[in-house]
């Protein structure tokens, strides 16, 4: 009983802390300190904006640049990374101080989560999340100096700053322009030092430790885990399969790329890949793409990033283990195997049900949102899936979103960012605490 009501705790932790971060988030928006004019901004804005911030979304009613103080901006930069990086945080501490005393099932589920070895490595673990973060941001708001300062003067600092946060938390918020990064689609300093800061940051905190500890050892890449070969490997072909695509789709779109040198064409379907798994970002308005292009980024935004990092999606892993599992049905395998290893069937439960839930999240949106907005059907599914994925790019019907459609958005991104975290704790409950007792098997026609 008491390993059951821990999972339950934890589960319903991750659900209420990002709630109360919104409702505090919201408030503090809502004053007239954080309105650019001085006068409070409507409070669903409000609303919208914290839990874009929180769940590192980055769909907008109203301009970041424009719409809000210095003190709103701070606010929406803190609930960005409260949100990217404090909830994977928080809950380890949460999990570790709900008892005093850990019973061997929570210790399990803690190991489960950050894939440790032991229960004492997890504070360290943490410690290096907080130190290598700080590190990563820092390190990418001094690039983005080299920039933003010669152009902005000393707001380029604070620009830098929130950009580059924005940026590993998979946040897509700015405070460059109303138009996102579309100004610096020809800048090849911006577009590498965002490219890299969302990588890093989507490509989660475990294949870091595991690429600096080949690093350290020297080894080949060949010990790296199953979890991390999966992980780079599937990133590594997405942005570049899908740039390849784009580049293909978009090559004779005069509204996109067509007039743009060769070198041009490349580096905007490299960002477009790169930033349609969770970023937020664009260089080209993403309502001038192909219809091809448009549905290319569903896919890639429905996919997201990888697990234990700040990016949103069903996760890479997911995806991969899914492909995986039905090419081995495919071939009438008893079990699936990669890189010389099988998955267990554990993984591709998960995989299962939290490919589900989200689907079944951006559907339901898509549906909800078609009924209350008159608005193109690829408009709507696009802005629901960027959602659900907390991705933030929008084929620019977000501002022109009514009270509703508002309402819907942002149940969307909450459930969007929460529901797959409370699905992985859930799932995380151990053989103990399942029923021992099974049913008879009954075959059953499939497809």
């Amino acid at each position: 009983m008491k390993k059951t009501l821990f999972a339950f705790s934890a589960s319903r932790f991750v659900l209420l802390s990002f709630l109360i971060t919104i409702l505090v988030g919201s408030l503090l928006l809502w004053l007239p300190v954080s309105s650019a004019t001085g006068q409070a901004v409507p409070f669903v804005d409000a609303l919208f904006t914290a839990t874009s911030a929180t769940c590192v979304t980055g769909l907008v009613t109203l301009p970041t640049v424009t719409a809000w103080s210095g003190f709103g901006q701070a606010v929406i930069l803190i609930l960005i990374q409260i949100g990217g990086l404090g909830i994977i945080t928080i809950m380890s501490f949460i999990m570790i101080s709900l008892h005093k005393k850990l019973g061997i099932g929570d210790r399990l589920l803690i190991q489960d989560a950050f894939n440790l070895d032991t229960l004492s490595g997890l504070v360290i673990f943490v410690k290096k999340v907080f130190l290598g973060t700080l590190v990563v941001e820092g390190v990418g708001a001094l690039l983005y100096m080299t920039v933003f300062v010669p152009e902005m003067g000393l707001r380029g600092i604070w620009v830098s700053v929130f950009n580059s946060v924005s940026a590993f938390c998979n946040a897509g918020l700015d405070i460059i322009s109303e138009n996102s990064l579309a100004a610096y689609k020809l800048n090849p300093a911006v577009n590498a030092i965002t490219c890299t800061l969302i990588v890093l940051g989507g490509i989660g905190y475990i294949v870091w430790w595991d690429v600096l500890r080949i690093l350290k050892e020297r080894k080949s890449v060949r010990s790296l885990t199953l979890h991390s070969k999966i992980a780079i490997f599937t990133t590594l072909a997405l942005i570049f399969a899908g740039a390849a695509l784009l580049y293909a789709f978009e090559y004779n779109n005069p509204a996109t790329i067509k007039n743009l040198r060769e070198s041009d064409k490349i580096m905007a379907c490299l960002f477009q890949s790169v930033t349609t798994r969770t970023a937020g970002f664009f260089t080209l308005p993403q309502q001038n793409l192909t219809n091809a292009s448009s549905v290319l980024c569903l896919l890639l935004m429905f996919i997201g990033g990888s697990p234990v990092g700040t990016a949103g999606g069903i996760k890479t892993v997911t995806f991969a283990v899914l492909i995986i599992s039905a090419h081995a049905t495919l071939k009438n395998r008893n079990s699936a195997s990669v890189f010389g290893r099988a998955l267990p069937p554990s993984a591709i439960g998960k995989a299962v049900a939290v490919t589900s839930m989200s689907f079944a999240t951006a559907f339901i949106s898509a549906l909800l949102l078609s009924a209350v907005m008159t608005a193109p059907t690829l408009d709507v599914v696009f802005e629901s899936v960027s959602a659900t994925a907390t991705v933030g790019l929008t084929r620019n019907l977000t501002p022109l979103l009514n009270l509703w459609g508002k309402i819907i958005i942002i149940l969307t991104m909450y459930l969007g960012r929460v529901g797959p975290i409370s699905l992985a704790v859930a799932f995380n409950v151990r053989k103990e605490n399942k029923n021992l007792i099974k049913n008879p098997t009954e075959n059953i026609s499939v497809g």
